[in-house]
């Protein structure tokens, strides 16, 4: 423990430093490939959409019996289409198909009954028209766009427009690869996945928020002091934020873990599953954009400023190294004049009388 402590000590002051925000290539790169498996994910093999979002019917009841066994029962129906059958809390059965006629309803009920024992009145049948479904997907759209909008005028308000756009570009990385992750794996996108969706947005914003203002206390006044490039300032700004942002994304992948490895894969929860795979995979992009694309970003877009680039001259021209990206070379730095070179007591001229 207090090795850690110790550790976390010297990335704050500066002891101890990684060059994260000077590896812009390397992060970005990782960013590619997962954003290139997303999209390839959503092209080739696309969401599944639940029942809530594309219609159809759902029949759920108790029994012992196994989700194959349950599937072939409904399948000798000779419905058309996709069934889902899923286990809940290990005793129950959920079924539910696709838009289906009176007769055909009638069929799945009575397979039911005489195949697994139960009675009609146990059997809780509830029908989503694709018109409902398609006014969920609707609201769920415009609540994500109001959700950004808000945020980014709180940020830009709060801190300064960059600071928006990088932080609203964060954003838009984690929900894009978690839903593309999501479409890889094939669960199910139902209300309980929006639900996650939404909440990674949360988690994810308040630990750039926390990066962002760390950099903000160290660049309040940089451009006076001349004692390092913005560049720098950011960097050390995530080094002191690193260790805080580990732990606490360790702390909270803990309980989701366990609900979506215990309560999803060994009970069978299905609504668990859906919202902890979302929760799972959020959590972890969300930190890794809060650490290694938000600040990286921010701090290549503050650079183009004429101001920044006149402190990375300064800084580069008092001796210190600037941090890659600055785009200053050493021909833009003065050189120092030959009257620079020859300095002190005997370079000055001599007066007359005086030897």
């Amino acid at each position: 423990m207090k090795s850690a402590i110790g550790f976390g000590g010297r990335l704050y002051t500066g002891e101890k430093s990684f060059n994260i925000v000077g590896n812009a290539k390397k992060w970005y790169s990782v960013s590619a490939v997962l954003f290139m498996l997303s999209m390839g994910a959503l092209v080739f093999q696309g969401l599944h959409l639940g029942i809530e979002f594309k219609g159809g019917t759902s029949y759920t009841f108790t029994s012992s019996a196994t989700v194959e066994e349950a599937r072939t029962a409904v399948e000798k129906t000779g419905i058309t289409g996709e069934i889902i059958v899923q286990s809940i809390d290990g005793n129950k059965l959920r079924v539910q198909t696709g838009s289906v006629s009176t007769e055909q309803s009638n069929a799945i009920e009575s397979t039911i009954i005489t195949t697994f024992g139960v009675t009609a009145d146990s059997i809780d049948a509830q029908i989503i028209g694709p018109s409902w479904g398609a006014e969920i997907t609707k609201k769920a759209i415009y609540g994500l766009i109001a959700f950004l909008i808000v945020i980014m005028i709180f940020l830009a308000m709060t801190f300064e427009p960059k600071m928006a756009i990088s932080a609203i570009f964060a954003l838009f990385h984690d929900v894009f690869i978690t839903v593309g992750i999501y479409a890889l794996v094939g669960f199910d996108v139902t209300p309980a996945t929006i639900i996650g969706f939404l909440t990674i947005l949360g988690y994810s914003l308040y630990d750039t928020v926390v990066v962002f203002d760390k950099v903000r206390e160290n660049t309040r006044s940089i451009t006076s002091t001349s004692k390092m490039t913005f560049t720098q300032a950011a960097n050390l700004s995530v080094n002191q934020t690193l260790v805080r942002s580990a732990n606490t994304s360790i702390i909270a992948l803990l309980p989701v873990a366990s609900i979506l490895f215990v309560g999803g894969g060994l009970l069978g929860a299905g609504t668990l599953k859906d919202i902890a795979l979302a929760l799972f995979i959020g959590m972890i992009v969300g930190t890794f954009s809060s650490i290694f694309i938000a600040p990286v970003l921010l701090a290549q877009l503050r650079e183009k400023e004429p101001a920044m680039i006149a402190l990375a001259k300064r800084v580069n021209a008092r001796g210190s190294v600037v941090a890659p990206g600055l785009g200053v070379t050493a021909n833009e730095i003065p050189a120092p004049t030959s009257t620079q070179n020859r300095r002190g007591p005997r370079n000055q001229p001599k007066r007359k009388g005086r030897k």
